[in-house]
């Protein structure tokens, strides 16, 4: 019979091994879709494998990150963030922001867009 304890020290082993590999095989399509694309499109150098995998890598850093799994809330700490910042109302003035717009007529929407316009000294787009 199996310990339980020794499947959560497979699964720490596990998870890094996984990613890695995952990591890695990301890095042949990263290489693939910018060798296949931007040479072409933009006139860039196609890049290595490991010039591949170190942009994946790079860009998980800094667009990505590396938190959470699946079974957390990803997108819950933006609304925490919102309501530090404006308050519970906040979130509740801009939810009935979004019903009176939905409610306004064409002719409503295109006044006030044209006064937003003329507020932040924009030209006029003809609609």
């Amino acid at each position: 019979m199996m310990n339980p304890h020794n499947r959560g020290r497979r699964f720490r082993f596990a998870l890094p091994v996984f990613i890695l590999i995952a990591a890695l095989g990301l890095g042949a399509v990263v290489q693939w879709l910018w060798n296949a694309i931007l040479p072409g499109a933009a006139n860039f150098n196609p890049i290595s494998y490991w010039q591949a995998v170190g942009l994946f890598v790079l860009c998980k850093i800094l667009f990505g990150g590396f938190r959470g799994g699946a079974g957390q809330h990803r997108h819950h700490h933006k609304w925490q963030k919102f309501n530090r910042h404006f308050g519970r109302e906040g979130r509740e003035g801009m939810l009935a922001w979004r019903n009176k717009w939905m409610q306004m007529t064409d002719e409503e929407r295109r006044r006030f867009r044209q006064e937003m316009r003329n507020r932040w000294r924009k030209p006029p787009e003809n609609m």
